[in-house]
């Protein structure tokens, strides 16, 4: 390959993943305008998120076999276009559901495009020029991550919410332009067949199993619904893995949990997503929709959060050679768990600044964890293998942010109905309580009235939701850092420095540093 054609890859492949990687944050402070612009529940705007998340978690692994069959730069190419006309098809949304399966078409084309990726630049880069690509790979994920918020804040309140998918569309046209003139093709000549069987069983398991969870906001977790859909998601996932174990070429190979490593590098993933990341929706719409900012202004604010990410991140980065892997996630999930206790006690008059101790602390944590998270990932497995091991734990990512903002939602929900009964209790709505909170749980923590109620009793019913809107917020920040105490737990106990190999193939040295890679910030 020439020396220009390799750069020309590099630029192509920053470009694609940044859109894909930038649209996983960049939709938190739009959702309050596209619940106003749609007249959206709750359980819509987790849809809006959880659809991009569910297709981009179900579709990786068979996507990069795909590639490898039949070759990495057209799957990229194609990848490219599903995510640019998925971003149009949102620009244009008439309605929350349109919009959310518009966002299912642009997780199918992020899958694509990211499991590809780093395949591009692993043919593409070869000695100490694929240490520069992938360290402006890992830098360029990092940034999307961080200025996600703020760019979709400005965005959102300067033109309008529209535009954080549309101004996807030309960056979509020129990525794909210059993986059609500039990037060569490469397959793998080994390569088998895709594991249909695997992603069917998968990908249905997780979408029951994500929809129970958002409908248990709304219909309780006892109801016939819920539980059908939990326990169908709990079957299929048992004949996933049966499967799996009988596959001559799985999509996902069970040999790689024998290495507590790897299991540690799963929790890591998913606790992450699950706690830290999956909070961050609601804490954007207790910024807009309780205490009043715009996008643009809750999207500066987030900077405290992503700013102490991104720093950190960077010297996480040179600690990765002198401290070991497991102590610099198992602490920094120890971080973000204080930081979300910190966060915690909301009360009806309190202002952000009360979040800002929590969020550096968070953030920090956050830092600690994402930069040597990948070497946990691709680190304890031969580099023939290291493609599948990344896959899965970019995998276990989406999964727990879609798992994630299910059921912190649906938790949410339940909690903010429950006060605002307790609440109106002691006033002369008691009666109605039930009725009234049952209009409570779609996050606008306003005064929706049912039928019959007297306009008068508006204030009554806003000042109960508002301190319904706080409980319920309080409530899922204290199971986020039970979350996050639990992965720095399993990443104290699983994550060994005996367990990494080198590029040989051969195990690093018991009383040496595990190996740092290029961090996902993702």
């Amino acid at each position: 390959m020439t020396m220009a054609r390799k750069w020309w890859t590099l630029t192509a492949v920053v470009i694609g993943v940044f859109m894909l990687l930038l649209d996983i944050t960049i939709v938190n402070v739009a959702l309050p305008d596209i619940q106003d612009a749609f007249h959206a529940s709750l359980s819509d705007l987790q849809w809006v998120i959880d659809a991009y998340a569910l297709t981009l978690a179900a579709g990786l692994l068979t996507a990069g076999s795909l590639a490898d069959l039949f070759g990495r730069r057209l799957l990229f190419g194609i990848g490219t276009v599903i995510f640019t006309g998925g971003s149009l098809l949102c620009g244009l949304a008439t309605g929350a559901l349109f919009l959310s399966l518009a966002r299912a078409g642009q997780g199918v084309g992020g899958a694509i495009m990211f499991a590809t990726s780093l395949a591009l630049l692993s043919d593409a880069f070869r000695g100490k020029d694929r240490g520069v690509a992938f360290g402006v790979f890992g830098a360029v994920t990092g940034i999307a991550v961080a200025i996600g918020p703020v760019l979709g804040g400005f965005l959102t309140t300067g033109i309008s919410w529209r535009w954080i998918f549309l101004v996807n569309v030309p960056i979509g046209v020129v990525a794909l332009v210059i993986t059609a003139l500039k990037v060569s093709e490469s397959k793998n000549p080994a390569a088998s067949r895709p594991d249909w069987f695997g992603f069917v069983t998968f990908s249905a398991s997780l979408g029951l199993l994500v929809y129970g969870l958002i409908s248990a906001g709304e219909d309780g977790w006892t109801t016939s619904k819920v539980l059908g859909c939990l326990i169908g998601a709990a079957v299929l996932m048992a004949i996933f893995l049966i499967g799996e174990a009988r596959q001559r070429h799985p999509m996902l190979d069970l040999s790689l949990f024998r290495k507590p490593t790897f299991s540690g590098g799963l929790i890591a993933a998913f606790g992450m997503s699950a706690s830290l990341f999956s909070l961050l929706t609601y804490v954007v719409l207790y910024l807009q929709k309780e205490l009043g900012y715009s996008a643009k202004d809750t999207g500066l604010r987030l900077l405290v959060l992503s700013g102490a990410i991104f720093i950190t991140a960077g010297i996480a980065g040179r600690l990765t050679t002198v401290v070991p892997i497991r102590l610099l996630i198992g602490g920094g999930f120890l971080f973000v768990g204080t930081g979300l206790l910190l966060m915690r006690g909301i009360t009806p008059g309190s202002d952000w600044t009360h979040l800002i101790p929590g969020m550096i602390v968070a953030g920090v944590g956050a830092g600690l964890v994402n930069t040597p998270l990948a070497s946990t990932a691709v680190g304890v497995v031969h580099p023939s293998r290291a493609g599948m091991a990344s896959g899965i734990n970019s995998t276990f990512r989406q999964v727990g942010i879609a798992t994630g903002i299910a059921a912190l939602g649906s938790l949410f929900s339940t909690k903010l109905r429950d006060t605002v009964v307790e609440q109106l209790n002691h006033t002369n709505l008691a009666a109605r309580s039930h009725e009234i909170a049952a209009t409570m749980g779609s996050a606008q923590g306003g005064t929706s009235l049912p039928k019959g109620v007297p306009a008068e009793a508006a204030r009554t019913v806003g000042a109960a939701a508002k301190v319904g809107f706080v409980d319920g917020l309080n409530e899922i920040l204290l199971i986020g850092a039970v979350v996050a105490f639990v992965a720095a737990a399993g990443s104290l106990l699983l994550i060994r420095a005996r367990d990494f190999v080198e590029a040989d193939g051969s195990h690093a040295p018991a009383d040496r540093p595990e190996p740092a890679t290029v961090g996902d910030n993702s």
